[in-house]
């Protein structure tokens, strides 16, 4: 079994959102390529991450940040939320 470890990434950084309001959200990393690295090194296969200002807005805004996340792991990673 594979599992896939999501790290939702806001203005750059690792939150969540409390049921999906944007107004009530938690930081939990200011660094989500060293979140991706941990579950890297824990041996994980995939990593998805979600950007969650492309889901609200559209563009891009986080493109550098999954870049830098593919660029960092051995992990396949998987985008999702507004990514195209």
């Amino acid at each position: 079994m594979d599992l896939y470890p999501a790290i939702d990434v806001r203005e750059g950084k690792v939150v969540q959102l409390q049921q999906g309001d944007y107004d009530r959200q938690t930081v939990y990393n200011d660094d989500p390529v060293a979140v991706a690295r941990s579950f890297d090194d824990a041996g994980v296969r995939w990593i998805h991450v979600v950007d969650l200002d492309a889901a609200r807005d559209g563009g891009n805004p986080n493109l550098a940040v999954v870049q830098a996340i593919c660029a960092a792991v051995r992990a396949k990673v998987q985008t999702g939320g507004g990514v195209r």
